[in-house]
């Protein structure tokens, strides 16, 4: 028995020492322009998604949604988000394109069937090795559960002033 422990400890660290030197001589991809490795995308994913149902907002959330909070998220959306996310014309900005892991554009991949707390979860913490920043210490709780109600709402179900905002942001 004791060789067969001997045995995995051995096996472990010359996995870790493998991973190591991979990571230490640069033959782990560090580019933009590469699609990610599997393991990269498995473990990124994995750890984003046991973070979030843990520690995402359940509700009963702290601001309401109103169509008031809806219009006032439009225009932060406009002001904060659509460079990366896209606009009301659904077409990616130059930015969006050249960013490693390229943003989801709401107009076809919207988050409406997201719980806002998982959205708003994501808007205050940002993600890590993506673009997407932490706007916590920039917005407020409220502006950014206006953006999360936005968002909810995107596009179908928005009251007429808040799709007249969205409108205005045309990205190109």
């Amino acid at each position: 028995m004791g060789r067969f422990i001997s045995g995995v400890v051995v096996t472990l660290i010359a996995f870790a020492l493998c991973a190591f030197c991979a990571v230490k001589f640069g033959l782990v991809p560090a580019t933009a322009d590469v699609p990610p490795p599997a393991l990269e995308k498995w473990a990124a994913h994995t750890s984003l998604n046991a973070t979030i149902a843990r520690d995402a907002p359940k509700p009963p959330y702290p601001v309401a949604s109103s169509d008031d909070a809806i219009v006032a998220g439009a225009k932060r959306y406009t002001q904060h988000c659509a460079m990366c996310h896209g606009s009301a014309v659904g077409k990616p900005t130059m930015m969006a394109k050249g960013l490693y892991i390229e943003p989801p554009q709401f107009v076809k991949h919207g988050v409406a069937d997201d719980p806002e707390g998982e959205t708003y979860w994501k808007i205050e913490h940002g993600i890590r090795f993506t673009a997407m920043p932490s706007y916590k210490g920039n917005l407020t709780e409220d502006q950014i559960w206006q953006i999360a109600y936005f968002l909810k709402n995107m596009p179908d179900h928005l009251p007429p002033a808040a799709q007249a905002e969205w409108h205005k942001a045309v990205t190109e």
